[in-house]
């Protein structure tokens, strides 16, 4: 019996489309074949001040940074009205962030919660109370509790941040962007990139030609 074709899936946290892009990338993981594959999850921290510039916002709303220009604005506030459009239409809610989030330290707990076996209950769970603003994945603390509530002996973690998790959060992004990868979601079908949510059914294309043909899979 062929292996399932694999897909590396690329997440981060604080992106709403990629959040909006978790179904999808279960119901293929969950499919039977040819049309399901293995879904390898890595976390891939977006720098978006790079891009959209910075901002943060008060409590009346107003950006307390003003670095950011008209156009970028216009861009992020379709973005967050366009993916609460399709949140709607799938359940979901998402609630805009005040700031731009460091997501590495909720990253490094996905890591963590790999290495136990344990990454849907950790996974699943801090993506929906981020976009529902009941999680600040900046705060290791917190990240602990939802590793404790996901059944995960955080035992060591604290260690893990500083040290080997970082180290492989860090090597992971570098891994990704020499491979392509610049922003979220993203897959990686036989090393050939997809980026987008909109993109699951070309992934799914790709990998159902292959198990049909018998092609190998990486």
């Amino acid at each position: 019996m062929s292996r399932r074709p694999r897909v590396v899936h690329y997440f981060d946290y604080k992106s709403p489309y990629a959040y909006l892009a978790e179904r999808a990338a279960a119901e293929l993981e969950a499919a039977p074949a040819p049309l399901g594959v293995t879904i390898e999850r890595l976390p891939y921290t977006l720098d978006i001040p790079s891009y959209l510039g910075d901002a943060r916002l008060d409590e009346s709303g107003r950006d307390v940074v003003g670095t950011r220009s008209a156009h970028q604005w216009r861009r992020v506030r379709y973005a967050y009205m366009d993916c609460r459009r399709e949140a709607a239409r799938r359940g979901l809610v998402i609630r805009g962030p005040r700031k731009i989030y460091d997501s590495s330290i909720a990253h490094i707990g996905f890591l963590w919660a790999a290495r136990a076996g344990r990454i849907r209950p950790y996974h699943d769970r801090v993506f929906e109370k981020f976009w529902k603003r009941a999680l600040d994945i900046e705060d290791p603390a917190a990240i602990r509790a939802e590793l404790a509530a996901a059944a995960i002996d955080d035992a060591g973690f604290a260690a893990f941040v500083a040290g080997e998790g970082r180290a492989l959060h860090n090597r992971l992004r570098v891994e990704a962007e020499a491979k392509g990868v610049f922003g979220v979601p993203s897959y990686l079908v036989d090393d050939e990139l997809y980026w987008g949510s909109e993109r699951i059914e070309r992934v799914r294309e790709r990998v159902t030609a292959s198990a049909r043909a018998g092609a190998p899979s990486t």
